[in-house]
């Protein structure tokens, strides 16, 4: 598979401006701002920076913002590289249904003929923006670059993507899910393709099932608002977990090229079983009601738990877990791959004391892992043994963040690593059913696994594999 390429390798003509709408959020401040210094460090990003929002600031409030952003998030170690960083920043403010934003916007845009638009605002504004830029006339040959979540359902994102293709074709429509440019997540794919080892097994015959678990220690924080409105189904598991399960799931691809796996991807999706009621268990923590702008009655849930079917060959008949949710024991996000115990018992231990046959575990974050369970033989007469794990870590500290990663390659006219928009639509239909009928959020207790029904989900497979700490045990010296 072809790594993501800079621009003069894939053929394209890259941007020559960066357009942030959003500049003043949240997003913005944690990630977008020390991606940008990150590029412009590696001299990747020598293009004006023009920030979009309805703040009004400064000059010396927007660098004094963005000072404090680089310094919380990682700190300023190249002062040259900072410096070049706020030249190539401006900032125009006013209002997304103002036809003068625009304006300012086109008249701060003067020189440049291929601008990149990263709308990193509340998904409610992105058909206001995207019909301005058409109506203004500066998106001609320039780059739409939007923020998940693409609709909040099947019907809002055919309606979305029609309005962004009104104004943007297809090739210049770069829909990001942050997750996809992790290092970790690029090497699922990466593993399962280029050894040979796992792919006579990556199937029904020798899968018992797969369960993927992204848990989060800390709560909703400000985001209360934004939580109302999306929940634990639409902001996770519909797009993130998803995505890895895409990745574990997919055939082959056909050639070498980020085209092949967009397409089987996308057949994963238009394999999955649509979602029941009793698929899904929705949590919502203790206290959560509480929050700031969150209602006093509110059913939206902050975990969630899902029981997925994958209606293909190489899968019928295996159950997928997903799970996800705030306020949980850590901030971890695991995938096991639990195979099927050997045919026959030969061995009186043949089976670990919990149950669990061989299994793959694939830590993604905090650190990148992978691991592969197997029986080892004590020494001795005696045919017992244990379950060990043979893991391979490969945390990089100074790997380069997704959104530098994603900002880099939109800019660049590289799609590898963007969400395509048959699989946003095929991805929606699997949840479509249960987004409006659904059981209500059972609470749970901050500092747990989730409620209690979530196991039910699991009955006759061992049970959820909760993440623990990622200490692997030193090896024992060989004799």
């Amino acid at each position: 598979m072809n790594a993501p390429a800079p621009a003069h390798r894939t053929g394209a003509v890259a941007s020559d401006a960066l357009v942030i709408f959003g500049f003043t959020g949240d997003l913005a401040s944690k990630k977008i701002f020390p991606a940008l210094y990150a590029m412009v460090k590696k001299g990747e990003l020598t293009t004006p920076v023009i920030g979009v929002a309805s703040t009004k600031w400064s000059n010396y409030q927007l660098h004094q913002r963005v000072r404090e952003s680089v310094e919380r998030e990682g700190g300023i170690d190249d002062k040259p590289a900072f410096d070049r960083m706020v030249a190539l920043l401006r900032y125009v403010s006013g209002d997304y249904q103002d036809p003068a934003t625009f304006a300012a916007l086109k008249a701060a845009l003067a020189g440049s003929q291929r601008p990149a638009y990263y709308l990193a605002i509340p998904p409610s504004l992105f058909a206001t923006v995207i019909q301005s830029l058409g109506t203004t006339g500066i998106a001609r040959d320039a780059r739409l670059i939007v923020e998940k979540p693409f609709g909040r359902d099947l019907a809002s994102a055919v309606e979305l993507d029609a309005i962004a293709h009104s104004v943007f074709p297809e090739p210049s429509i770069f829909r990001i899910d942050h997750y996809l440019g992790k290092e970790a997540i690029m090497n699922i794919l990466y593993f399962r393709f280029a050894n040979s080892f796992p792919e006579p097994i990556w199937n029904r015959d020798h899968v018992a099932s797969v369960q993927v678990t992204l848990a989060e220690d800390f709560g909703i924080g400000q985001r209360g608002g934004f939580y109302e409105s999306a929940g634990c189904l639409r902001d996770v598991i519909q797009n993130h977990l998803f995505q890895i399960v895409a990745l574990l799931a997919m055939e082959p691809p056909a050639y070498q090229g980020f085209g092949a796996v967009h397409s089987a991807k996308a057949s994963v999706f238009r394999a999955m079983r649509p979602l029941a009621p009793d698929d899904v268990v929705r949590g919502q923590y203790a206290g959560y009601r509480q929050e700031k702008d969150v209602a006093p009655d509110s059913d939206v849930e902050t975990f969630c738990a899902v029981r997925l079917f994958i209606d293909s060959w190489r899968w019928a008949g295996v159950p997928w877990y997903l799970r996800s949710g705030k306020r949980l024991p850590s901030t971890v996000a695991e995938v096991l791959v639990q195979l099927r115990p050997p045919p026959q018992k030969l061995f009186d231990d043949s089976h670990p004391t919990d149950g669990r046959a061989n299994y793959f575990r694939f830590r993604l974050q905090p650190v990148s892992a992978i691991a592969l369970a197997a029986r080892v033989k004590h020494p001795g007469r005696e045919f017992v043994g244990d379950q060990r794990e043979l893991y391979l870590c490969e945390d990089v500290p100074a790997e380069e963040s997704p959104y530098e990663r994603l900002l880099g390659d939109a800019m660049a006219g590289d799609g590898a690593l963007f969400t395509t928009q048959d699989a946003v639509e095929a991805a929606w239909a699997v949840v479509d059913p249960v987004l409006v009928d659904h059981h209500p959020a059972l609470s749970y207790q901050p500092g747990t696994w989730g409620p209690r029904a979530a196991d039910a989900l699991v009955a006759g497979h061992i049970g959820w594999h909760n993440p623990g700490p990622e200490r692997p045990e030193a090896p024992e010296p060989c004799a």
